[in-house]
């Protein structure tokens, strides 16, 4: 600066010091100090009043040097804030970077972001310089407060003191945060993309002020920078997002490619177990294998044909109504506890179906190779039945071997057996089934492929078919047989049953009982029924050839008389007379010499071991000759007996 001569010489050197002043950028209180000198040393008004308007002058030039350096400052900032969004960022962090360099740019005590919904609502969701926990996910509700004014508006809206200032619509809950953080003058600028908004920007101030138009402009530069890089923050997102999904659909189908790969490498082998003729366990172990879990085979009747391990235990009833469900759907079901059941069909013909036990949750692959192994094992039966039916002839020539030559079993036809995979020397019971429909065919048919599966022989004779199976039991024999010829044929199927054959020799005996059980059922008009000498009762006893009262007695009566026999009761006394009596407990008492109560305690006893019905008309038929057969019995042993007084019977 030049010296204090310079300063008073005239009012150019009152001019020149104003402007020396100015080129060293001196402070406000330097041209202060110029004035007041001057006004000391009584300079002319002329010099005082040009050195005022000097200095005015100056002031003038220093505000606007200094508006141009914060605008050149502001710009940088807007530039550096720009290249900064030009970054990539995750949309929270982009929202966390504006609502800072808002608050830095503009000195703002706080600031925040709005963002909107699309039924025209928006929220907070980031904000910068709070100091409670309000702000952050404030509801803003649709058309409240000045960012909604904003948006609407597609401008700039400021208040300098917001509590105050009764030209806002007022919310309570925006009304709380504002005093809760002592805001007065705030200020909303739109996010604008295109014709529409995605939100608001806002800064506050502790303190009642207005906002400069260079401030409001800044913080709209801002505000339009935030949008687009809020927009491309979003569509990076979702890029990223659908890129994500693109993999991990990639993956998904990867993994179902390799399934069904699998799936064709268990059918294909599956049916090569099929063509180089496996048997049934086989091919179920191998189904089992692939699906990690538990097989089990069942025919049509529900037998159980072949089983890979233990199942859990099933709920029956459930299972009939799964069964035919998957039958009318053609597709497995799902039962409780990861128990599938899949229908084994070839065309409409039902041959079964296959129970399995998961390990775990079936996928949707597993359930197609589920459907693809029933299938496997549905052609797994058919090729047994046709084997059945070519090797047809050979069992009906040698059943009728068994049975029009009882007594010429030799070596011969024990080989012809044994090359048939049948062993006579086990027990044997002979079913003999009449189709009441006529439709011997497809009888015939099946008894061929019923036989093959049950190890037994098979034939045909007087319009009936024969069966020769193993086992003990020929009521159960003949229920099985009619329960599955029956519905393949569609109408009732009458079968008569006899047995055990303890050998060749005696299936000829054996199957004279079946015809003669058949002819019975028929004579008794139970066509339609089954039959044995079991189920004939006193009637099977007359048919039976060997005429086994015993084994007759102990089946109607055998638990009445071992109760006596044990606890030395009168029970069996005590049926005789109540059959005696006509049904009358009162006059069995009296001819027992018993009081009343005793009949009734002994009838109930009674019930217990013969069950609800023996008082019934049939049950009470066979009882009371069961009864006749036991007395009379004894009379006879008495006196085939050599110290009996009565004689022999000749």
């Amino acid at each position: 600066m030049g010296d204090s001569g310079t300063r008073d010489g005239g009012a150019d050197g009152g001019v020149l010091a104003v402007l020396e002043l100015l080129a060293e950028e001196a402070p406000q209180s330097a041209y202060e100090a110029l004035l007041d000198e001057a006004r000391r040393g009584d300079a002319d008004p002329a010099r005082l009043a040009g050195l005022t308007h000097a200095v005015a002058l100056a002031r003038s030039v220093r505000a606007s040097a200094s508006r141009r350096k914060q605008r050149e400052a502001a710009l940088t900032a807007l530039v550096d804030t720009a290249h900064d969004l030009t970054s990539p960022y995750d949309i929270d962090g982009l929202l966390r970077l504006i609502t800072r360099r808002a608050r830095r740019l503009l000195g703002f005590d706080m600031a925040w972001l709005s963002l909107s919904r699309p039924d025209g609502s928006a929220y907070v969701r980031t904000s910068e310089g709070e100091t409670t926990s309000l702000n952050i996910g404030l509801e803003l509700g649709t058309g409240n407060g000045l960012g909604s004014v904003a948006q609407e508006r597609r401008s700039p809206v400021w208040t300098a003191d917001y509590l105050n200032d009764d030209a806002i619509a007022h919310e309570p809950g925006i009304d709380a945060v504002v005093r809760a953080e002592g805001l007065h003058a705030i200020i909303a600028v739109p996010l604008r993309r295109g014709d529409s908004t995605l939100g608001a920007l806002y800064g506050a101030e502790r303190r009642v002020r207005r906002f400069t138009p260079d401030e409001i402009g800044l913080l709209l530069s801002l505000a339009d920078l935030a949008a687009v890089a809020l927009e491309k923050a979003r569509l990076l997102e979702q890029t990223r997002d659908e890129v994500t999904e693109l993999a991990a659909f990639g993956t998904r189908t990867n993994t179902a490619l390799t399934r069904v790969r699998y799936l064709w490498e268990c059918h294909a082998r599956l049916a090569g177990l099929v063509l180089d003729g496996a048997g049934l366990l086989t091919l179920a172990r191998a189904t089992a294998d692939a699906l990690d879990g538990v097989l089990q085979v069942r025919d049509p009747g529900g037998r159980v044909l072949t089983v890979t391990g233990e199942l859990p235990e099933l709920d029956e009833e459930s299972v009939t109504k799964a069964s035919l469900q998957a039958l009318t759907g053609r597709r497995p079901v799902r039962l409780p506890g990861e128990v599938w059941l899949a229908p084994v069909l070839a065309g409409a013909e039902d041959l079964g179906v296959l129970l399995l036990s998961a390990s775990a949750p079936l996928a949707e692959e597993d359930v197609r190779l589920l459907r693809l192994a029933a299938q496997s094992v549905a052609s797994l039966m058919l090729i047994q039945r046709g084997t059945a039916a070519a090797e047809g002839p050979v069992h009906d020539e040698l059943l009728a071997d068994l049975l029009e030559r009882p007594n010429s079993f030799d070596l011969r036809l024990s080989e012809r057996t044994r090359r048939l995979g049948v062993d006579l020397d086990r027990p044997h019971v002979v079913v003999v089934a009449r189709p009441e429909g006529g439709e011997l065919g497809r009888a015939v048919a099946w008894a061929s492929s019923y036989a093959y599966r049950m190890g037994g022989l098979k034939g045909v004779r007087r319009g009936c078919i024969v069966l020769l199976l193993p086992g003990t039991d020929a009521s159960d024999a003949a229920h099985r047989a009619s329960g599955e010829l029956s519905p393949l044929l569609g109408h009732a199927v009458s079968t008569g049953a006899a047995g055990p054959a303890e050998g060749p020799g005696e299936v000829a005996r054996v199957y004279a009982e079946a015809v003669r059980c058949l002819d019975a059922l028929t004579a008794l008009d139970g066509a339609g029924g089954t039959a044995s000498m079991r189920e004939l009762g006193f009637v099977g006893l007359l048919l039976s050839a060997d005429h086994d009262v015993e084994a007759y007695i102990a089946s109607t009566i055998g638990p009445v008389l071992e109760y006596d026999a044990d606890r030395m009761t009168d029970l069996t006394r005590t049926l005789d007379a109540y059959f005696a009596s006509g049904g009358s407990p009162t006059h069995a008492a009296e001819a027992l010499h018993v009081h009343p109560n005793t009949v009734s305690r002994r009838l109930e006893r009674i019930t217990d071991l013969l069950g609800e019905g023996w008082q019934k008309p049939g049950q009470a038929l066979e009882i009371q000759m069961a009864l006749r057969l036991r007395k009379t019995r004894a009379v006879l042993h008495a006196r085939r007996s050599p110290e009996s007084p009565y004689p022999s019977m000749p």
